[in-house]
């Protein structure tokens, strides 16, 4: 259903008497720069890189953890493990903390960066999916179409966004990250990462992941892609997925 709607919304083939169909959204074939290692146990919720180094956590009650992670080697150098009762989900650095979410419960834990020492906690309602950051607000994703802007001190929600393609609402957002500008936001279960206009919410193009899918070549329908990470100093685009071997770095659309 998903994944219709969003071919749907970029083949702009709705007929309707009212207004012209929409002109169809760019879509863009990943590139791969480079290719490094990734542990394949990793089911990757989270992902993202701070003053050079690549941040990651993983979920499933059982197996959920914050690690960092040497990016050239994919050697996890330091982790903390969540309780077991909790599924880890989406990350974000800010200032000197890493920010994390739990998919059930409304359970979010403050990190000290680049310790991953626990140093509090916050709470939020609904499911947590994914985090970022546009430099003034946190950014929360939970499967819906709508992203909350949180205050980084406080994690209230000061602003929600409704994202559409084509004026559809885009539903089962998930990883999120802030690049030059716009939101990425992988679509759960299809090869797509949303490019998103923050001012308005639009979907103003879209990454189709496919080259990087039929690279890694899984058969278990959960290891889709799931994990966007942007070096905001060396202005590269880093991608991988549930339980993928490798990490990609990709050409960033213009």
């Amino acid at each position: 259903m998903i994944l219709s709607m969003l071919l749907a919304a970029l083949s702009a083939q709705a007929v309707s008497a009212a207004p012209p169909a929409p002109a169809p959204l760019p879509v863009t074939k990943a590139e791969i720069v480079a290719t490094y290692p990734h542990d394949p146990r990793a089911f990757t919720e989270g992902l993202l890189i701070d003053r050079g180094t690549l941040y990651e956590s993983t979920g499933r009650e059982g197996q959920s953890d914050i690690r960092r992670v040497d990016l050239k080697t994919g050697r996890v150098v330091a982790r903390v493990k969540l309780a077991p009762q909790l599924f880890g989900e989406g990350i974000v650095a800010w200032r000197n903390q890493l920010l994390s979410v739990t998919w059930h419960g409304g359970q979010g834990f403050k990190w000290s960066l680049p310790g991953l020492k626990r140093t509090g906690g916050f709470s939020y309602t609904g499911e947590g999916w994914a985090m970022t950051d546009d430099g003034r607000n946190l950014i929360l994703s939970d499967g819906t179409p709508v992203l909350r802007f949180l205050d980084p001190v406080t994690q209230k929600v000061v602003r929600r966004l409704t994202v559409t393609a084509n004026g559809r609402p885009v539903e089962q957002l998930n990883e999120l990250e802030y690049v030059d500008g716009q939101i990425y936001a992988n679509i759960w279960m299809t090869p797509y990462i949303a490019r998103i206009d923050p001012a308005n919410g639009r979907v103003v193009g879209v990454i189709d992941v496919s080259p990087l899918i039929a690279k890694v070549a899984l058969s278990d329908r959960d290891s889709v892609p799931n994990g966007i990470a942007y070096d905001r100093v060396a202005h590269r685009l880093y991608v991988t997925g549930k339980n993928w071997p490798s990490l990609f770095e990709i050409k960033r659309p213009r």
